[in-house]
């Protein structure tokens, strides 16, 4: 059975992102392979959740 056949699998990641340093944030998160899905409202005005996935990489 090919690769192509089997469903991707995510795993996913919640992290609160101060929005002073979003940019530097984000990035970090993006260069460890995170995909960001959404920014949502934090607990106060100078914070937002992130909410981020990436494909989990399975052993051959």
């Amino acid at each position: 059975m090919s690769d192509a056949s089997q469903p991707i699998k995510w795993e996913y990641f919640v992290a609160p992102v101060l929005s002073h340093v979003a940019q530097q944030i984000l990035n970090n998160f993006g260069a460890d392979g995170w995909e960001l899905v959404q920014l949502a409202p934090g607990p106060n005005p100078d914070s937002l959740v992130g909410y981020f996935k990436r494909p989990i990489v399975q052993a051959a």
